[in-house]
């Protein structure tokens, strides 16, 4: 039997104690790259709730979860998603790898901007969280994020474009071209509708989480959190 997570909630106040989903989407792009928007907008064509690190952030259990499996627990996938028909942004896009192998039918999809205008936007929200907010060394925001995804050197510009570039270069060497969509910041639903093969819809696409929108939400409260 697939294991459920019982007495969870998910942000929309849904309880994710019923049958576990099948991911459907896999995002492998970094986050500040329109995770979030991207996020609303499978909701919005019918693939969502769509996991994210807003949702680690509401829920105990999830960051329970998220932070045994940094530390080397075996992964479970079905039970990290249970409820759950797709994925964008950390903590999930790091194991971008396993994820395409543990769901194969999975479409994929790269969100991108320019490594220059990742940097700007990175560096104004996540790596000022992180360097102002997050203080346990267990929580994603040090451990996956800082740790993991750029070698302890989150706040050295060079090093990390470089972290972002060969993720965008490992994803588009690695998933095949009829399953992969590289998703540019202001594509809108075209692309994604045509790669998913879903009718466009007629609302807008979403524009979510900008810089200022990120600091006034996280970095101006008193406990920000950033993958704690």
């Amino acid at each position: 039997m697939v294991p459920r997570i019982r007495g969870r909630v998910r942000a929309d106040g849904v309880s994710c104690s019923l049958v576990p989903m099948t991911i459907k989407v896999i995002g492998t792009g970094f986050g500040r790259t329109g995770t979030d928007s991207m996020r609303e907008a499978l909701g919005m064509l019918g693939l969502g709730p769509c996991h994210h690190m807003l949702e680690v952030n509401a829920h105990e259990e999830q960051k329970r979860l998220w932070r045994a499996l940094v530390k080397g627990a075996t992964p479970a996938w079905d039970q990290l998603f249970a409820g759950y028909q797709s994925c964008m942004d950390w903590p999930s896009a790091y194991y971008w790898r396993e994820l395409i192998e543990a769901y194969p039918k999975a479409k994929v999809i790269l969100t991108y901007r320019t490594p220059e205008s990742w940097w700007a936007s990175f560096e104004q929200t996540i790596l000022a969280g992180i360097q102002s907010a997050s203080f346990d060394p267990e929580s994603l925001g040090l451990a996956l994020i800082r740790d993991k995804v750029f070698g302890g050197k989150p706040q050295d510009r060079a090093y990390a474009i470089e972290c972002y570039e060969a993720n965008v270069n490992a994803v588009k060497a690695t998933v095949p071209a009829e399953r992969l969509l590289v998703h540019n910041l202001g594509d809108g639903w075209e692309p994604l509708c045509a790669h998913l093969g879903v009718a466009v819809p007629e609302q807008p696409y979403p524009s979510r989480n900008n810089t200022t929108a990120f600091r006034d939400a996280i970095l101006g409260s008193e406990r920000a959190r950033v993958g704690r």
